[in-house]
This record gives structure tokens, sequence and C-alpha cells, in this order.
């Protein structure tokens, strides 16, 4: 794990975030994953940090609740996860679509829907009225 010092180009906010390793942090960048959470700005980068010296043993305890940390959100997106599944329908990339239909067209559904949409389309479904949320899509050997 390692924390990062970054910076948004766009409203100058600095905050702290944690990344796996360095190379998440660029595959991150590079997917455009890193955004601003005061203005979402995509142009968030590592501002100047002074590296912190501590004994390994700090590091393995550390590290052991990070990990345990990681472990009981998984676990709570999962829970968040199967209860979608089961109570909404998926749309997968018709998601923009479908919410559209249902908004404009008065189109009736028996119940809610998720799928895939872009921060842009979901921009764009807020700013047209539309209630849309984006939440955190663990995929993993279960799903």
């Amino acid at each position: 794990m390692i924390k990062y010092n970054l910076k948004c180009k766009k409203c100058n906010l600095t905050f702290d975030s944690w990344f796996a390793s360095s190379t998440e942090f660029d595959k991150l960048k590079k997917k455009k994953l890193i955004n601003c959470h005061s203005c979402g700005s995509l142009k968030v980068e590592k501002n100047l940090m002074a590296p912190k010296l501590i004994n390994k043993s700090f590091i393995n305890n550390y590290e052991k609740k990070d990990l345990l940390k990681y472990q009981k959100i998984k676990k709570k997106i999962n829970e968040y996860q199967k209860f979608i599944k089961s109570n909404f329908d998926y749309v997968g990339k018709n998601f923009t679509y479908e919410a559209r239909s249902i908004h404009y067209n008065n189109k009736k559904r028996d119940r809610g829907i998720y799928g895939t949409a872009s921060r842009k389309d979901l921009k764009e479904l807020k700013e047209e009225g539309i209630d849309a949320q984006l939440i955190p899509w663990v995929e993993n050997e279960n799903n």
C-alpha cells in the first residue's frame, strides 16, 4: 500500500489517497478513474510529499489493519451488489437510454434498473433531473 498526497489542478484541493502500489495509481490515472471529490475534475496529480520513515513491525501491523478494512468494505459492497442484483433489472450499457425512457416517457417498470454509464452520461442525466447514482462495483469470482 502507498499513500499519495494528491492535488486537483482545477480547484487546488489537496487530499490523500491510498493505492495498492505506484503502478496501480498509474493504471487508474490512465483509465481516468481518479478524480477530485470536490469538483469532479480528472486533472488530479501527485503532490510534493515528504517521506515518512517508520520501522518494519509498524508497517506489517498497518498493512494488516488496511487489509482488514479493505475486506470489510469489500464485504459490504458485495452485500449491496447482491441486493441490487436481486431487486433491480440489469440493462447493461443501455442504462442511460433506459433511464431517459423511464423519465420522459413515463415508462412503467416493476423494478428499478442498474447498468453501465460514463461519468459524462451520469452528469447529463443529473442535469436533466434524472436521479442516477454511481456506486462502486467489485468484480470477483462470485459475480
